[in-house]
């Protein structure tokens, strides 16, 4: 496994991150342990959950908490908050970014993870109910006293990330080190103003969703009926199929074969390869897909190899 880190600051994560959204819904405690174990194994260190995950919310908390018993030092923990608990912090009225909704949100993560501090605790969405300086100073208070160590955000715009790098600065509080954002070598938004704006201000960009809801997994092919048990066999993700970009997905399979590659692993070594991307989160059921998605952050492009991945993408 390499590491990298996140952005410009001293954080150290593995290139491949777990994305613990499984756990508590499609994985119970055993399940949980398993890819947990499975990661550490090969080598992965950051393991990313939020409150909202798992059934009912904060259920992957718990499991991620109790699967590291003991093992805490060893991974970098990262956690979200300021998605609809459903009330579980209290009557919130939808400010989900103020200081009295963090204080509660975070001690509520560190009982649940079963821990007394938190690497990266990261703003889930943007709080247009209010003000960023007001976030920003409770999430700095929370890490002059211990309980985080660095700060991220997810789902922000450019222009967010610009606004709460200066509202930081400015008012000498902690700044956010990186952003999580939906980004694949498909779903490629992220490129026109987060990834400068990361390049600019000093993030690392943390991609979720980087086989694009299983299309970059080599399982599925134009025409053919997905496999029973497969994510994009279930009725809801029928829209995926249907408005999948086949074609791309057909070049960047045949990408692969040429140098000895999966599809996979071209979803996850490419998107690494791509500017400012400090690690890629991947979910995983099973500890070979952990092992697969680790496996895949090994290839390094080489120049050429980012040349032609180049043409196929702005092809």
């Amino acid at each position: 496994m390499n590491f990298r880190r996140l952005g410009t600051s001293g954080l150290v994560v593995s290139v491949v991150g777990i994305g613990c959204n499984n756990f508590g819904r499609k994985l119970d405690a055993e399940g949980t342990r398993e890819v947990v174990d499975a990661a550490l194994d090969a080598g992965i260190t950051l393991f990313d959950t939020a409150d909202i995950y798992g059934t009912p919310h904060g259920t992957s908390e718990e499991l991620l908490g109790a699967a590291l018993k003991g093992r805490r030092d060893e991974i970098i923990l990262a956690t979200k908050f300021g998605m609809n608990m459903e009330g579980l912090n209290g009557n919130d009225f939808g400010a989900r970014g103020s200081r009295r909704y963090i204080v509660r949100a975070v001690e509520a993560s560190l009982r649940r993870l079963e821990t007394d501090y938190i690497d990266l605790y990261q703003v889930h969405e943007p709080d247009p109910a209010t003000p960023i300086d007001e976030t920003l100073a409770a999430l700095d208070d929370l890490v002059r006293s211990g309980k985080v160590r660095y700060l991220g955000n997810s789902n922000f715009a450019g222009w967010q990330i610009a606004d709460a790098d200066w509202t930081a600065r400015a008012g000498g509080l902690t700044p956010f080190i990186s952003a999580q954002n939906r980004y694949s070598l498909l779903h490629r938004a992220v490129e026109a103003e987060v990834v400068p704006a990361c390049e600019q201000f000093g993030l690392g960009l943390l991609p979720f969703f980087p086989l694009d809801s299983g299309l970059l997994s080599g399982k599925y092919r134009r025409g053919e009926t997905p496999a029973a048990g497969t994510r994009l066999s279930l009725p809801r993700y029928q829209r995926v199929i249907d408005g999948a970009d086949w074609d791309k997905v057909e070049a960047l399979t045949a990408y692969g074969v040429e140098r000895g590659h999966s599809l996979l692993e071209v979803a996850i070594a490419g998107l690494a390869a791509r500017p400012a991307v400090t690690s890629v989160i991947a979910g995983a059921t099973t500890a070979e897909q952990v092992h697969a998605n680790a496996a895949a952050a090994n290839w390094q492009l080489s120049a050429d190899d980012l040349a032609a991945l180049d043409a196929i993408l702005e092809g």
